[in-house]
Formats: structure tokens, C-alpha cells, sequence
């Protein structure tokens, strides 16, 4: 019975020590997104990318 209560207690205490890993993993994660969407806003906002998705739907749509 005594080594059934000290695995339990091993393995909560291994589930403890990686829930602030995947808590850190999160944090990139995220971060990661958001500075990607942030790269597509500026792309989107530049003129060169604009007129060139507006050529590309024009062309789609004109034929």
C-alpha cells in the first residue's frame, strides 16, 4: 500500500515540475504569433503589397 501512495506522490510531483515548462512554452508560443502578426500587418500596410494584391484580384476578377 506505502508504494502505491509513493508513486502517486512521484508522479504529481514530476506533473508539478512541467507545468511551468509548458506555462514558458506557452509564452513563446504567443509571443511568437503576435510578432508574426504584427509582420503581416506592416506588410499589409505597405503600398508596394497593396497595389500588388489589388492587381492580383483585379486580374482574377476581370477574367
Amino acid at each position: 500500500m506505502d508504494d502505491i501512495i509513493n508513486a502517486t506522490a512521484l508522479e504529481v510531483f514530476d506533473d508539478a515540475k512541467e507545468a511551468g515548462m509548458a506555462t514558458a512554452e506557452y509564452a513563446i508560443g504567443t509571443v511568437a504569433a503576435t510578432s508574426f502578426g504584427g509582420l503581416l500587418v506592416w506588410l499589409v500596410r505597405q503600398d508596394w503589397v497593396r497595389d500588388g494584391l489589388e492587381a492580383i484580384i483585379r486580374a482574377i476578377f476581370n477574367l
